[in-house]
């Protein structure tokens, strides 16, 4: 497979100049798609960046924007809407589209919209999916472990979520190889022009089978959809088209890339692994520590006004990238927080995968409860994994971090050893 540089290549060719207000000692040349290092470890590559940069800095990368890396910013910009706003999510696209785009939409218009999905994202709704969930786990481990390895993020990481998903809006299941495709391009595109193409192919297909709920509905969160009401008006195919989108990108990338840097943490920490083996009742801390160490969000925002943040000058049309995932890597708010502690007091700093405010996550209940059950049942079935001998996980950063690819391999089903 290809190196994350030649896969995740930036859209811009050459440095940006440097704006007139951005002091020479905050300019530092840095390519948040290939921060350096992130063959290695993507995360302790960013954590380099967030000790040695200022702790607000502007990159000429990507068409020039500002950077800023430590928690305290990075919770002032998430809860300030009306100075950054969330229609620029991504580094140098253009404003998104606001039809039904959850995330791209900033309060009030934002709000009926959420309230829309969260009840059947809430922890309740979660806890009565948790059997389904368990159940199809099992079968796709149960499948993997007679092979004595696989490739995880291919075999079981892209494969989980996305099943998890088509059963939960009832969509069918071969539709999972297509989608997988163009949620990738969607999340970590090669180009603009793909990116595009990968979400208008989205949306084609989600409207599709909106137009069928509509004619025929069900019990499932499309048709819930489809013939909602946003503010006393029905909602429009185009709202529901674009709500839809993020609901199915949220099920298809998050908890995959998740996944992937949790079963490399366990591969090269069997200490780690024996623990939660020999202490169940650690699991449900396991999931706040892992999600606090592996973040995954590098979300931009767009600054509405000319102001002051952080003793710089911002002016109205710049981008702020806001790696949501170093909140939890930062020592101000963590102590020594490279470390996975299972035991670490609670609650953990979560700003990194879920935000906070208005656009924390609605799906973060059934994101944790896979990764709570994963670890509960692989570890059950395949207690000792490693990586492949001479193979190297690739990693791959964009608006989510993720692992591209993931070699494990694990002993005799009977004797579960190497």
């Amino acid at each position: 497979m290809d190196t994350p540089s030649t896969e995740t290549p930036s859209f811009a060719t050459g440095l940006a100049e440097v704006p007139a207000h951005v002091p020479s000692e905050r300019v530092v040349d840095f390519d948040y798609l290939r921060p350096p290092g992130i063959e290695d470890d993507l995360h302790r590559a960013w954590k380099s960046i967030q000790d040695s940069a200022p702790d607000i800095f502007w990159t000429p990368r990507n068409g020039g924007h500002w950077v800023v890396t430590r928690a305290e910013d990075i919770k002032a910009i998430q809860l300030d809407h009306e100075g950054f706003s969330h229609r620029r999510m991504v580094v140098q696209m253009p404003d998104a589209d606001p039809m039904g785009n959850l995330i791209s939409m900033d309060p009030p218009q934002h709000t009926p919209f959420r309230t829309l999905i969260s009840p059947a994202l809430s922890l309740r709704a979660v806890k009565g999916l948790e059997l389904g969930i368990r159940e199809t786990m099992i079968g796709i481990i149960d499948a993997l472990l007679p092979r004595g390895g696989c490739e995880f993020v291919g075999d079981f990481a892209k494969v989980l979520p996305v099943v998890i998903f088509l059963r939960f809006v009832e969509l069918p299941e071969a539709d999972r190889p297509r989608l997988l495709e163009l949620a990738e391009e969607m999340i970590r595109p090669t180009s603009m022009q793909a990116q595009f193409e990968a979400h208008a192919a989205i949306i084609a297909y989600l409207g599709g089978h909106l137009r069928e709920r509509a004619q025929a509905p069900g019990k499932d969160l499309l048709s819930k959809i489809v013939h909602a009401e946003i503010d006393g008006r029905p909602i429009t195919m185009e709202e529901a088209e674009g709500l839809s989108n993020v609901v199915l990108a949220g099920g298809l990338d998050t908890v995959a890339s998740m996944l992937g840097f949790v079963a490399r943490f366990l591969a090269l920490n069997p200490e780690h692994r024996h623990k939660l083996i020999a202490e169940p009742a650690l699991i449900p801390n396991a999931v706040e520590e892992l999600i606090r160490r592996h973040g995954l969000v590098n979300t931009a925002r767009l600054i509405t006004r000319d102001m002051e943040f952080g003793g710089l000058c911002f002016k109205a049309g710049e981008q702020v990238l806001v790696p949501n995932h170093l909140y939890g890597l930062d020592e101000r708010q963590v102590g020594d927080p490279l470390a996975v502690d299972f035991e670490r007091e609670r609650p953990a700093a979560h700003y990194a995968a879920f935000g906070n405010g208005p656009h924390r996550c609605p799906g973060s209940y059934l994101a944790k409860a896979e990764l709570k059950i994963f670890l509960e049942e692989w570890l059950r079935r395949i207690p000792e994994f490693e990586i492949a001998p001479d193979t190297k996980p690739v990693f791959a950063c964009g608006p989510v971090n993720t692992v591209r690819e993931l070699q494990l391999r694990w002993g005799n089903a009977d004797a579960q050893s190497f």
